[in-house]
């Protein structure tokens, strides 16, 4: 089989190029829970009580947030998505809770969250309706942001059905000043760039400058092929998404589905991997009250959340391609590499690659120490650039590693490699 390599060619700087949203909020990835993938626009309580979007639902996946240590593991938010609200405004224009599902309202939630030590998000839209058909939030922005800080909500997820998408950066640029200026710290969650695409490359200046993290492609599915096409995409236009990322602002590429039903454990493995490479939300979408224990502490794990939140704060890149390999890398703290490597072969059984084909590899001069993290943790030990090390990766499943240079030229390099990451992508063929 011919072997074929496509290398980053580097220049430049990682770090942001503008910046981000002035609210001191998202300085690491967000990590919780949101309830769309899995439970959707689930209203009918009477035929469903323990699944539908109600009060009641956001209350246990609280308790068993703390109960079974997904707070402490650093999952801070209970978000609502879309069905929470009534199907119209009250008296004074304001959202209203759909009073048979939240009888307490939206506030009496806020609180029983807070006393768990957790935080509330909620959901709205930039146009004239919601997703599903509730009352958006156009031409009442300041009223909402005003309603949400009065409820005491933390987070605001933003959507983008129903607006004309000339007026999208308008729409998402009043909310943001309109929540500023409630003087509450609300993490602001955006779906921009996701309705601009389709017409034009967005403005990711204004983006970041607006927004703590930001939707781009699709929503995920829970299955395989749903997973990969958000990777694709991500690497098909990482040169412009990637610089706009950093502490304060992320790209999003949509909930995790660890838990769920449609992903075999390689490819959970392998989900949970690249968002930590992304530096993405970890903003699980499942049922926390019946999860398996394999994926619980897949989803727990403190090195890959340990990536994932690396206050460097740096979004990784996919570097090479190889022999039906993929290479990410993503540039951490303390002058260390987090090392990415998915078997993208979907048929036959585990396959090894060696890891000095990675480019970061010459951060190893003239040794470095190795960790393997996925598929099982394992120290590597002193490695070298002659090292004839190999991982082991199951067909859809990743590898997931650090590398910590150990010599006295290891924070130039370091430095080199993390100027090389934002240039331009020239293709090599060896």
């Amino acid at each position: 089989m011919r072997l074929a390599v496509f290398l980053l060619i580097f220049s430049g700087l990682l770090s942001p190029a503008v910046e981000a949203l002035d609210n001191g909020l998202a300085l690491t990835p967000t990590m919780g829970w949101l309830h769309w993938e899995r439970f959707m626009c689930n209203t009918d309580c009477d035929a469903d009580p323990n699944n539908c979007i109600s009060e009641r639902l956001y209350m246990q996946m609280a308790d068993v947030m703390v109960k079974e240590g997904w707070r402490d593991a650093g999952y801070q938010y209970i978000c609502i998505d879309d069905c929470w609200p009534f199907h119209q405004r009250n008296a004074e224009g304001r959202l209203q809770a759909d009073p048979k599902r939240f009888p307490g309202g939206i506030k009496k939630l806020a609180d029983y969250v807070h006393s768990k030590g957790l935080k509330l998000g909620i959901y709205a839209d930039v146009g004239t309706n919601t997703c599903a058909g509730y009352p958006g939030s156009l031409g009442y922005y300041e009223t909402d942001a005003q309603t949400f800080a009065d409820w005491d909500v933390d987070l605001l997820k933003f959507d983008g059905c129903f607006m004309n998408w000339t007026l999208l950066g308008e729409g998402y640029t009043n909310m943001s000043k309109a929540l500023n200026k409630t003087g509450r710290s609300i993490l602001y969650s955006c779906e921009w760039p996701l309705y601009e695409w389709p017409f034009q490359q967005p403005d990711y200046t204004a983006i970041r400058e607006t927004c703590n993290h930001w939707r781009n492609f699709a929503d995920v599915y829970d299955s395989w092929s749903s997973v990969k096409s958000i990777l694709d995409w991500t690497a098909a236009h990482q040169d412009v998404i990637v610089p706009s990322a950093g502490p304060g602002g992320w790209n999003d590429p949509d909930m995790l589905v660890i838990g769920n039903f449609g992903l075999s454990h390689d490819q959970q493995e392998s989900q949970m991997a690249m968002w930590a490479i992304m530096a993405a939300p970890l903003l699980m979408s499942n049922d926390l009250r019946n999860i398996c224990q394999r994926s619980k502490e897949l989803l727990q794990n403190r090195h890959i959340i340990a990536i994932n939140q690396d206050p460097l704060g740096q979004q990784g890149y996919r570097t090479a391609q190889v022999d039906r390999f993929e290479v990410w890398e993503r540039p951490l703290s303390e002058n260390r590499l987090a090392i990415a490597v998915m078997n993208k072969q979907e048929i036959g059984g585990p396959r090894g690659f060696y890891i000095s084909i990675v480019p970061g590899w010459k951060l190893c001069d003239p040794w470095c120490n190795l960790t393997q993290i996925l598929p099982h943790y394992m120290e590597m030990g002193v490695q070298t650039q002659q090292s004839k090390t190999t991982v082991s990766v199951n067909p859809s499943g990743t590898a997931l590693l650090t590398l910590t240079p150990t010599s006295s030229f290891s924070k130039r390099l370091h430095m080199l490699h993390s100027q090389d990451m934002s240039a331009k992508r020239h293709i090599t063929a060896l």
